[in-house]
């Protein structure tokens, strides 16, 4: 999306904002008409369904913020509940109905600003020039008495600032906006606690089995390879010098087991180059993630574009290089494969000095689900290791973009902190 298109989408966003405030409000007003009729007993079959249409457009709200904002905002568990009482007893859905209440005026008003700003601006750059003299000696735009040429082309040029202003102003509203659905949206710190012991738990049981299975991988790789061509180089030595122990020395054929050893033994150093490289690539622990990355662009068949953004001189620990280092291979293997696309642009950043955050889009035709495979689960798994998310947008038709956040502190290239 070019930069002169964007103001216009995130208008448009604002508008779809602002008639989900709408819905937000009326489905807001049936939960409580529910709530009030539960004393006569009509409120029970009710209030199941308000509910679990009231927690669709919380979760859509969840949705926007983090695609439109990149605002990431926890949600609660899962409303299964088919009474009301199960419903009342759930924190989530007071939390939801908190949020009907105010999202119409806070949230709703909010986004109105730029579209006002914008529909008032058309109105004194596209009406005011040809109804002026219709509209009588009483018509202002805004503190301009309109009744000359001169007060007319005043107007218009107000109309044009106030309709650029609100293009202009539409982008930042939107990050907002996001802010103010997390504030009302996400679970209690104790949940996300909760939470965030639990997936610890159960990725740390995963990275067992994970690093278990790689030390097996290993194994079978230096038994195949290496040993394999050490143990022939060893065998073709010990022919080379019962050669030269005989009676009869045949110097050519003792050349000729040495040429191969030499063949065998080059060939062994490249099986542990690659070994090496497929546990830790040198290059990521010679010059960081950032080049190592560019490596990997430079390896790809598609056109890739790196913007680094990663402080020069300080480094991050090396186990949160390696798992990005091979999460954002993982996801370029997935794109050439799976997605069709032929341009990816990846982008490596450390937010608030606290945050590892890789945004990888690439311009394929979309549907990447984790649950289907194609490696994404793997990277899940990756990152929740050390309590990292993927975040992943990738609409039928495309474009995907997936977000990888670790929580990490950056280190001096001895010392690493996380």
């Amino acid at each position: 999306m070019t930069a002169a298109r964007r103001p216009w989408t995130a208008l448009a966003r604002c508008q779809l904002l602002s008639l989900h405030a709408l819905a937000v409000s009326a489905v807001g007003g049936l939960v409580v008409g529910s709530v009030l009729l539960l004393p006569v007993g009509a409120g029970f079959p009710l209030l199941p369904r308000a509910a679990r249409a009231l927690r669709a457009l919380s979760d859509r709200s969840r949705r926007w913020a983090a695609a439109w904002s990149g605002v990431r905002v926890s949600a609660p568990e899962p409303l299964t509940a088919d009474r009301a009482a199960r419903v009342l007893g759930d924190e989530g859905f007071w939390r939801d109905l908190r949020w009907a209440w105010l999202e119409p005026l806070g949230g709703g008003l909010l986004v109105a600003v730029p579209l006002a700003l914008v529909e008032y601006g058309a109105f004194g750059a596209l009406v005011q020039p040809f109804l002026w003299r219709r509209l009588g000696p009483g018509n202002w735009y805004a503190f301009i008495p309109v009744h000359s040429t001169a007060t007319m082309l005043a107007a218009l040029l107000l109309g044009l600032v106030f309709a650029a202003g609100g293009l202009a102003l539409a982008p930042a509203v939107l990050r907002w906006h996001g802010g103010w659905a997390r504030r009302l949206l996400s679970a209690p710190r104790s949940t996300e606690l909760a939470r965030r012991v639990e997936r610890l738990t159960d990725t740390r049981a995963e990275a067992l089995d994970i690093q278990a299975a790689e030390l097996r991988r290993i194994e079978r790789d230096l038994h195949d390879g290496a040993q394999a061509r050490l143990v022939a180089l060893g065998m073709a030595l010990d022919r080379a010098a019962a050669l030269l122990a005989a009676d009869r020395p045949d110097p050519a054929a003792v050349r000729a087991l040495l040429l191969d050893g030499r063949e065998t033994s080059a060939r062994a150093l490249q099986d542990l180059r690659e070994l090496v490289r497929g546990i830790h690539p040198p290059v990521l622990a010679d010059r960081g993630l950032g080049d190592a990355v560019r490596a990997l662009a430079l390896d790809s068949f598609l056109d890739v574009h790196v913007d680094s953004r990663l402080p020069q001189g300080r480094r991050l620990p090396a186990p949160v290089e390696s798992a990005a280092y091979f999460a954002v291979g993982e996801l370029l293997a997935n794109a050439a494969k799976h997605s069709g696309a032929r341009e990816v642009r990846i982008l490596l950043e450390h937010a608030s000095d606290t945050l590892l955050r890789i945004t990888v889009a690439d311009d394929g035709h979309g549907g990447a689900d984790p649950a289907g495979g194609s490696g994404l689960r793997g990277v899940q798994r990756r990152l929740g290791t050390f309590d990292g998310v993927l975040a992943l947008h990738s609409p039928q038709g495309g474009p995907t973009t997936a977000t990888l956040e670790i929580p990490c502190a950056l280190s001096s290239p001895k010392t690493s902190s996380c």
